[in-house]
């Protein structure tokens, strides 16, 4: 596939994606830029929600950790249904009911200004660092696959990566991010198909070959009972999917802002529980592409990747397969880079207008949506720079260790969100702050002191420790209300 195919392929797609995004964002005020007006049916924000739960990360790495992980993620995916259950019927519910357009409000409500902001503080950390991360691994992507070649440098390739999401975005908020994330659902599900369809085409495979062929792979084993100090171990994973969906979903501005924004309680419930079984089918399809990738390796006689990551983009680009499987590769892998820096770059600005400025609880409409403005501007520049000093570290070892601690921002939030809802004490707001920073780094120690002392190591459930740790502390800090 020629540069000029890719730069044609991107063109047509920004063209298509400013369209939609204009005409569904023109009239938008800030409720619509923050939660899209609560006017979306279930359909819509079920279409919106699968392509929004995967990022091009999850485009990219996913088919390629087949080789060393086999199908272990499904059952994550068996975690990520429960916690959608518990995000459906008790989250959803409570956040409806307290008419909130920042999830974090409720922490105002429930422990005071200190903790709204703390927790708010918790997300915006958490967002800029995964968002750029994985704005930061697509964009050098594209840059090896035809930037380089044009002689453009990656500075410039991020800031017009980061200046094309923000103008995109800039009309609508979320009222533009539904419509085109059901694009790049669509994208995404149609770029699985078209390549799945032309692997086996190419290897002379009929479906049931193929179907044939993947069920009988060992890479296709989805359950593993047998070490418990394995990250891939039964139930670890699922616990770990169900605490980064109740923490990662329901509790990120982020993603809850697409549920937040269907009229009624039960639309958004429709909607999550089918965005649940449509999510477990589309990874389901990304690992059975995955065998289908490594086995079209050897069949081409094609040399194997350096990195699981490479798979995809090597074969759809490089692999001698039909166009039109290249095509759909790079429009699946922009329209989720977009989608991704779009809704983040949104759910930042919402939080850091409503969680941590003052002034936007004092000020009308009119002054509320230049703030608003300028904070989004500032937003997308903040993402702008955090992508361009992972280029600077370009070191894969720094890169998963600050994705980790990504995730550890996400413990605090889940602990306070849980006391919250499970326990009516009054917590004493000046010791909050000292236990959120203090969870984290428990967390880490007792991760290092588990695979040091006992040879054991803490996967995702690390997430549920940083909780605990958060719910133990609020406890000691806290006393009965008065009745």
């Amino acid at each position: 596939m020629s540069a000029i195919a890719i730069i044609t392929t991107i063109f047509t797609y920004l063209a298509v994606l400013f369209v939609i995004s204009f005409l569904s964002g023109r009239r938008s005020d800030n409720e619509g830029f923050f939660i899209g007006n609560r006017r979306n049916s279930w359909w819509v924000a079920t279409l919106a929600m699968i392509g929004a739960a995967m990022s091009g990360v999850t485009f990219v790495s996913v088919p390629g950790s087949v080789a060393t992980d086999s199908f272990s993620y499904l059952q994550m995916v068996i975690g990520f249904t429960i916690g959608q259950l518990i995000v459906a019927f008790v989250l959803v519910p409570l956040f409806y009911r307290k008419g909130i357009l920042s999830l974090y409000q409720y922490l105002a409500d429930r422990y005071g200004l200190t903790t709204h902001r703390t927790g708010a503080w918790c997300f915006l950390l958490a967002k800029i660092i995964s968002a750029s991360l994985k704005v930061y691994i697509v964009a050098a992507m594209m840059q090896l696959l035809v930037f380089d070649s044009l002689g453009i440098p990656f500075t410039l390739n991020v800031i017009a990566t980061m200046l094309i999401v923000w103008l995109y975005t800039c009309w609508g908020g979320v009222r533009s991010l539904i419509p085109t994330d059901i694009i790049q659902s669509l994208c995404l599900v149609a770029a699985v198909g078209i390549a799945i369809w032309a692997l086996c085409r190419s290897m002379g495979l009929s479906l049931g070959d193929s179907y044939q062929l993947i069920a009988s792979a060992p890479e296709s084993q989805i359950f593993f009972f047998d070490d418990a100090a394995s990250p891939r171990y039964f139930w670890k994973m699922v616990t770990g999917g169900v605490l980064c969906l109740v923490a990662m979903t329901g509790l990120d501005q982020d993603m809850m802002q697409r549920n937040l924004s269907c009229r009624t309680v039960r639309d958004s419930q429709i909607n999550i529980l089918l965005t649940a079984l449509c999510q477990a089918i589309v990874i389901t399809l990304f690992l059975a592409l995955g065998v289908l990738l490594y086995r079209y390796i050897d069949f081409a006689a094609m040399p194997s990747p350096e990195r699981g990551d490479d798979l995809f983009a090597m074969v759809a680009v490089q692999g001698g397969l039909p166009l039109v499987v290249g095509v759909a590769f790079i429009v699946g892998l922009i329209s989720s880079t977009y989608s991704a820096a779009g809704s983040a770059l949104t759910s930042l600005t919402t939080s850091f207008t409503l969680d941590i400025l003052p002034e936007s609880r004092s000020v009308d409409e009119s002054k509320l949506q230049h703030l608003r403005r300028r904070v989004h501007l500032a937003m997308a520049v903040v993402m702008a720079v955090a992508i361009l000093i992972f280029d600077a570290i370009n070191n894969d070892g720094v890169i998963n260790l600050v994705f980790r601690i990504a995730g550890y921002t996400y413990g605090p939030i889940l602990g306070l969100f849980t006391f919250g809802i499970l326990s009516r004490r009054r917590v004493r707001e000046r010791f909050i702050p000292p236990i959120v920073i203090a969870a984290p780094l428990l967390s880490y120690a007792l991760q290092w002191a588990a695979a040091y002392f006992f040879c054991y190591n803490i996967g995702f459930e690390l997430l549920g420790y940083n909780a605990l740790f958060v719910i133990f502390g609020l406890w000691f800090c806290s006393c009965r209300t008065a009745k």
